[in-house]
């Protein structure tokens, strides 16, 4: 399996990187996509990746950073051959929607040096899909990615879906009353799923209430498969085919 997302680049795992790689190769997770959320965790994914074999990094300014990072001076970056993506990146009115039309500048920006670089966008969106579906329309077939962690509704899984984009599942698929991301899982194809952790958040059941970690993907998968009653096998090839057919895997880079 990959964890196409985890943020290993974090203070929670200053003292166990080590550790948390080797769980998740003992529970069948061979890559872990470590992704950037401003200039400092960019580098610190880099340089984990560059460090670890099973690490890939991507580069990006994740909404919530916006007013205190350029993403210009992340230029440099996107030169690091383990680096396979520009993200995370998007809107997130949850928490701030007082400046708006920042996250919305900065946004189609990196969406468009995206293109520029031939890579794909790992996208955030909390309480604004409909925002960023609008911009993300304006380069449809230029760009692909995915919508992280996807938290719309299933009419909005498909018009992510229709411009070229895999839709990203995580630990809440396992909580109780998420009949939302279980409809979502139910009725679109395995081939637009990418399974993810957003370690160290949103820790799947039985683990919930403390850290995640990449390992925990398998109960992600485990409960894709029961969800759509298909073997754990088959969620585990058709998903590791999507990261490896978006993110560019087929070998190591």
């Amino acid at each position: 399996m990959i964890d196409t997302h985890a943020h290993l680049n974090v203070s929670e795992y200053n003292d166990d990187v080590n550790d948390v790689v080797k769980r998740a190769k003992e529970n069948q997770v061979k890559k872990i996509i470590v992704v950037g959320m401003d200039h400092e965790t960019s580098l610190k994914a880099i340089e984990l990746s560059t460090k670890y074999q099973e690490l890939y990094a991507t580069v990006g300014i994740h909404p919530g950073y916006v007013n205190d990072s350029d993403h210009m001076k992340l230029n440099g970056l996107y030169n690091n051959k383990k680096v396979i993506a520009v993200g995370e990146i998007g809107l997130d009115y949850y928490w701030t929607d007082d400046n708006r039309e920042l996250q919305e500048k900065i946004f189609e920006e990196q969406i468009q040096k995206a293109i520029l670089l031939n890579l794909p966008v790992i996208i955030h969106t909390r309480n604004s899909f409909n925002e960023a579906y609008e911009i993300v329309k304006k380069y449809q077939g230029k760009v692909r990615g995915v919508f992280h962690c996807f938290s719309s509704n299933y009419i909005d899984a498909l018009k992510a879906i229709e411009l070229g984009f895999f839709i990203g599942v995580d630990g809440p698929i396992t909580f109780k009353n998420n009949q939302m991301l279980v409809e979502i899982v139910q009725n679109i194809p395995l081939e637009n799923l990418l399974i993810e952790t957003d370690s160290p958040y949103l820790t799947p059941i039985p683990f919930r209430g403390k850290r995640n970690e990449p390992a925990n993907v398998y109960y992600v998968a485990q409960k894709i498969a029961e969800i759509k009653n298909i073997s754990f096998d088959e969620v585990k090839k058709v998903t590791t085919n999507n990261a490896v057919k978006l993110f560019n895997l087929r070998g190591d880079k």
